[in-house]
């Protein structure tokens, strides 16, 4: 008998929820499994998982092989490491000074990644206030054009008033001088 360490599923449908079991190869996927070995909830932020290191081990030792989910599980949790160090023949306290070095990097590694999401964070926030400053200066000039133009049109059209006057009495001088030589060539000719 081949011994698989996999997930079964549990929960409902759109809520998943996992035990790692340890379960011979040809038993479908939520069929009768040997033994629960943990758990894994994808749901919630951060993920829950629980694990029994010793019967993982143990299962590792029997020759169980893990799939390849479970076997990203256990390196989260360090099995995988602790399985590596014993099949290197490492004694127990060698084990345990290895797991402590590999935990205290893990908690630098979760440091530095929260402390990107608060530094992105930070950024967006910069980002978006630029942007409303940048949209509130596009909107003052606008309405700074459209007062121009408001302020403007009177005088374009006291302007265009002016023009319009101005060609009616340039007309009316233009005739008043047309009528004056007409009369003037006109006397002219009744002279002749």
């Amino acid at each position: 008998m081949a011994v698989r360490l996999r997930l079964t599923r549990m929960g409902r449908r759109k809520k998943p929820f996992y035990r790692i079991v340890a379960v011979d190869s040809r038993v479908k996927r939520d069929g009768k499994y040997l033994e629960a070995i943990g758990f894994y909830n994808p749901i919630p932020e951060p993920y829950e998982l629980q694990i029994d290191t010793d019967r993982a081990l143990y299962w590792l030792k029997k020759g169980a092989q893990p799939s390849d989910t479970v076997r990203s599980l256990f390196r989260r949790k360090g099995i995988m490491l602790r399985w590596d160090l014993i099949q290197r023949g490492k004694s127990e306290a060698e084990i345990e000074e290895e797991v402590k070095k590999w935990e205290v990097l893990q908690q630098e590694r979760l440091k530095r990644i929260e402390a990107e999401k608060i530094q992105k964070m930070r950024s967006k926030e910069k980002q978006a206030e630029k942007e409303a400053v940048k949209e509130a200066a596009r909107k003052a000039a606008e309405a700074d054009t459209e007062e121009a133009k408001a302020e403007s049109e009177p005088e374009v059209e006291a302007k265009a008033a002016e023009s319009t006057e101005a060609a009616e009495s340039a007309r009316a001088s233009a005739e008043s001088e047309e009528s004056a030589e007409s009369q003037d060539t006109s006397e002219a000719e009744k002279s002749e």
